[in-house]
């Protein structure tokens, strides 16, 4: 792939370099742009761009892949006590560039920066523009407390990042999502790599072989375009 790569609409679709040839880290590509053609071709066939400000545009399908099936989530005793209390409520899509920014400035161990760059924000805000990324909001009272974003197609919803600006509030939104999504046929959300967060909550790896299967299935299915802020959003029964 070149950095001038000419596919600047969400159409025609570019084709990958297969799994087996990535790196032993999962590299498989490095360059091209972020228009979402690209985007869209990456996620439909297993690819997710992660990389620093200042270097090279790359592209990844890792093995093993870390995924959180909806119906193994698992919900502790004190956040199932948080969500007792209903003290957040939620929403889908109302504030999606909001919450993407927000996700830019989270410290993370081990991390001097962020993969959230400036042109990663304009070319999700643009795929929320026509309806394949999606932002879910926590809210506590009129504040904004916590949320996550990411991208949807067929039935699979690829999770990029969440924050939190109140304690157990992305963990909230997590399962809050997970429950709106499971009912609607989703089984998987992706979440890509490792984190001991959501390891917590009942994530796990998986061969990426096995991920790439389920990617399949779930795109037989008609993506549920559009803003989903018309979706339930009352908070699920804990």
């Amino acid at each position: 792939m070149t950095a001038d790569f000419p596919c600047s609409g969400e159409f025609p679709l570019y084709r990958f370099p297969p799994p087996d040839h990535a790196t032993e880290h999962g590299i498989v590509g490095v360059g091209g742009t972020l228009s979402p053609g690209m985007l869209l071709s990456a996620y439909s066939q297993g690819v997710f761009p992660w990389y620093s400000e200042g270097d090279p545009l790359l592209w990844w399908n890792p093995d093993p892949r870390f995924v959180l099936f909806t119906d193994r989530l698992h919900i502790s005793k004190s956040l199932k006590k948080l969500l007792n209390k209903r003290r957040f409520h939620f929403s889908f899509d109302l504030r999606f560039r909001e919450v993407i920014e927000q996700c830019s400035r989270v410290k993370r161990p081990g991390q001097d920066g962020t993969w959230i760059t400036p042109a990663m924000i304009d070319a999700y805000t643009e795929l929320h523009r026509l309806g394949f990324a999606h932002s879910l909001e926590v809210w506590n009272d009129t504040r904004l407390a916590g949320g996550l974003y990411g991208v949807s197609l067929g039935r699979i919803f690829c999770g990029e990042s969440m924050f939190t600006l109140e304690s157990g509030a992305s963990k909230a939104g997590l399962v809050h999502l997970a429950g709106m999504l499971r009912p609607l046929g989703f089984r998987l959300i992706d979440s890509q790599v490792r984190t001991d967060n959501l390891a917590a909550m009942g994530a796990e790896d998986i061969p990426r072989e096995e991920y790439l299967q389920l990617l399949g299935n779930a795109l037989e299915h008609r993506t549920i375009r559009g803003s989903w802020s018309a979706l339930e959003t009352q908070a699920p029964d804990s």
